[in-house]
C-alpha cells in the first residue's frame, strides 16, 4: 500500500454475526447476498462468512458470480438477474445457479443442460417475476422431465410490512401464484430479506432466507413506537389485518469496516486566505490545516463535507471542499505529520451522520481504497 488510505475489515466480526443470525433464526439454508463486491467488503469475505454457517451465496451478475467463484470452488452461488442464455454454459461450467424470471425466458432456455435454477415470482414489485399461476404450474411440471435442476423458488418483498400493508398482500400474492404446484416439492423456499427476517415470522414453507445488510452489522435492534405514536401503530395493524410486528430480538451484530487514512501534509493558514476549491472556506483567523490523502474518488461525497474526522482519539472538522483525492481538516499543534486518521469506525453512528443508509456508505467506497482484513490477528490486503 502506497497511499496510506485504506479500509479495514474484521473477518472475525463477520463470522461472529452470522453465528448469531443462526443461533437466533433456524433455517436450512442461509443465503449470503454478496452483490456490489459484498456490500463493499470485498469478496475476500465470502470464506469467513461460510465459517459463520453460510451455506449459499447470492450475487447480481454473471460478472459477481464468477469473482465469488474464484474465491470458492464449492459453495452454491445463485444469480439473482437473469443471465443472457448465450452464457448459460458457464454458469453450467462454473455451477452457477440461474434465476428464470419469466415466461419467455423460460421457453428459449435449453432444457437439455444441465443446470440448477430458481424461479422468480413476482409478488408486488414489478420487476422480475412470474405473476400467472398456470405459467407457474407449467413451468414447474416441464423442469421435471428436464435436465435442469428447480432447485429453489423465491420473490422479494418490497417493504418491511412495518408501516403499511403491502407485506401482508404481497405474501399473498406469492402463495396465489405458486397455489398449483407443492412448495414442499423445492428444497429452497427463500423470500425473506434481512429487515423482515427480524420483523416477521416466516410461512412454515420457507426452508431459506437471504442475509444482506444483517451480515455486516444491519440491522440490529428495530424501534418500537411509544406513546400515541404506538397506539396509532396498532390501530393501522387492526385496520389493515396485519400480523403483529417483532420489534425485540436478541441479535448482538457488530459492524466490521471502518475507513482510515493519514495526515499527507501540514500547513498555516493565515486569517482572510481561502482553503481549497471555489474558495468556500475563509479562515477567520490564523489556524492550522492538515490535508488527507482522500476524496471524493475514493468515496467522500459531499455530505462528509462539515463532518469530523479521529486522531488519536479526538475529533477535527473537515474545512473547505472535499476535492477528488484530498481533503482537508482544522488541526491543531498535537497533530502530527503521518498520524493516524479515523474517516470512521462506527459505520452506524456515521451513516446516519450522513443521511444516508448503509448500503449507500459501504458502496460508496470505491475500489481504489485497497481493503486490509484482518482474521485471527492476521492481516491480508487486497486492491480491488
Amino acid at each position: 500500500m502506497y497511499r496510506k488510505t485504506y479500509a479495514l475489515i474484521n473477518c472475525n466480526t463477520l463470522t461472529n454475526n452470522i453465528q448469531n443470525i443462526k443461533q437466533n433464526y433456524p433455517y436450512k439454508y442461509y443465503i449470503g447476498v454478496v452483490k456490489a463486491n459484498a456490500y463493499g467488503h470485498g469478496d475476500y469475505i465470502i470464506n469467513s462468512l461460510i465459517k459463520g454457517g453460510i451455506n449459499y451465496l447470492a450475487a447480481s451478475s454473471l460478472e459477481e458470480c464468477l469473482s465469488i467463484r474464484d474465491k470458492n470452488e464449492n459453495i452454491p452461488i445463485l444469480c439473482l438477474e437473469p443471465i443472457d442464455h448465450e452464457f448459460l454454459n458457464i454458469c453450467k461450467q462454473k455451477n452457477i445457479t440461474i434465476t428464470i424470471p419469466d415466461y419467455d425466458y423460460f421457453k428459449k432456455i435449453d432444457l437439455s443442460l444441465n443446470l440448477k435454477a430458481h424461479l422468480k415470482i413476482d409478488s408486488g414489485m414489478n420487476r422480475l417475476g412470474f405473476k400467472d399461476k398456470n405459467e407457474v404450474k407449467e413451468v414447474f411440471d416441464t423442469l421435471k422431465n428436464s435436465n435442469i435442476i428447480l432447485e429453489g423458488i423465491y420473490t422479494h418483498l418490497g417493504t418491511s410490512g412495518i408501516w403499511d400493508s403491502h407485506y401482508e398482500q404481497d405474501l399473498q400474492n406469492f402463495e396465489k401464484i405458486t397455489s398449483l404446484i407443492d412448495l414442499n416439492e423445492i428444497p429452497i423456499v427463500h423470500i425473506s430479506r434481512s429487515l423482515i427476517l427480524v420483523t416477521h415470522k416466516m410461512p412454515k414453507y420457507v426452508t431459506g432466507i437471504r442475509l444482506g445488510i444483517i451480515m455486516y452489522g444491519f440491522p440490529q435492534k428495530i424501534n418500537k413506537p411509544k406513546g400515541f405514536r404506538l397506539i396509532k401503530r396498532n390501530m393501522y395493524l387492526k385496520k389493515n389485518h396485519i400480523k403483529d410486528i417483532t420489534y425485540e430480538n436478541n441479535l448482538n451484530l457488530k459492524t466490521a469496516f471502518s475507513l482510515h487514512t493519514t495526515i499527507m501534509t501540514i500547513k498555516k493558514v493565515k486569517k482572510g486566505e481561502y482553503v481549497g476549491y471555489g474558495a468556500k472556506y475563509i479562515a477567520n483567523e490564523d489556524i492550522k490545516i492538515a490535508t488527507l490523502p482522500i476524496g471524493f474518488a475514493d468515496g467522500l461525497s459531499k455530505n462528509y463535507e462539515g463532518q469530523t474526522v479521529q486522531i488519536n482519539n479526538k475529533e477535527y472538522q473537515i474545512i473547505g471542499e472535499i476535492g477528488m483525492d484530498m481533503t482537508t481538516i482544522k488541526i491543531d499543534d498535537s497533530v502530527k505529520l503521518k498520524d493516524h486518521v479515523i474517516i470512521f469506525d462506527d459505520a452506524k453512528k456515521k451513516s446516519n451522520e450522513l443521511g444516508i443508509s448503509a448500503y449507500q456508505l459501504f458502496t460508496s467506497i470505491t475500489n481504489r481504497v485497497p481493503r486490509i482484513y484482518t482474521e485471527d490477528d492476521k492481516l491480508t490486503e487486497i486492491k480491488y
